[in-house]
């Protein structure tokens, strides 16, 4: 039974990442978004830790002190800015978040919406997927110039809702090579 759900959950989550994506000109990404789930090394631990209500990855890390389905995941899925993570040529040595191709940060914006709108249900709003990123966000190692656009899209959601979101990637984001121009935050002095 476990595995039916986790396959349904996965397919639901697959289908609503395609809508999307679809809805932003991401065609191939759309079809092509999150096919190692089907993947042994990721269904099976996917059905072993399926609770319905968070993803199995987290209770295979309790279990495990790490999650074999997310390793597997994150380092064939281009949408996850875990991906992008190498050894750092620049002033900072060590490990450092590369920046992010255009079409990947959209593709990850959608595959957070999504993520959100299975887990939360019918409690889904567009708050959440900010929400959800600001819990952790400390602690993401994720190239500065990646995060601000990351960022930008999150609030955008936000603040004006999912079609805003959508146009604004449409017409910024999708088929250009180069991060798009964001407002500059205002310093607010008391």
């Amino acid at each position: 039974m476990k595995a039916w759900k986790h396959f349904c959950t996965i397919t639901h989550h697959k289908i609503l990442v395609m809508k999307h994506c679809f809805r932003i000109g991401l065609y191939w990404q759309g079809l092509t978004h999150d096919l190692s789930k089907y993947s042994p090394a990721e269904f099976i631990p996917g059905c072993r830790y399926y609770q319905g209500y968070r993803s199995p990855n987290n209770a295979e890390r309790e279990a495990k002190g790490y999650s074999s389905a997310w390793l597997h995941h994150k380092g064939r899925n281009r949408h996850h800015y875990e991906y992008w993570i190498d050894y750092s040529l620049g002033p900072v040595k060590g490990m450092a978040g590369m920046k992010m191709p255009n079409r990947y940060v959209a593709e990850m914006m959608m595959d957070r919406i999504a993520a959100s709108k299975i887990y939360e249900g019918e409690k889904y709003t567009q708050h959440q997927p900010l929400e959800y990123y600001e819990k952790g966000k400390d602690s993401y190692m994720i190239h500065d110039e990646t995060r601000e656009l990351l960022e930008y899209l999150l609030h955008l959601l936000d603040e004006e809702g999912e079609e805003a979101l959508f146009s604004f990637i449409r017409k910024e984001i999708v088929g250009k090579k180069e991060y798009p121009k964001l407002p500059r935050k205002k310093n607010v002095e008391k």
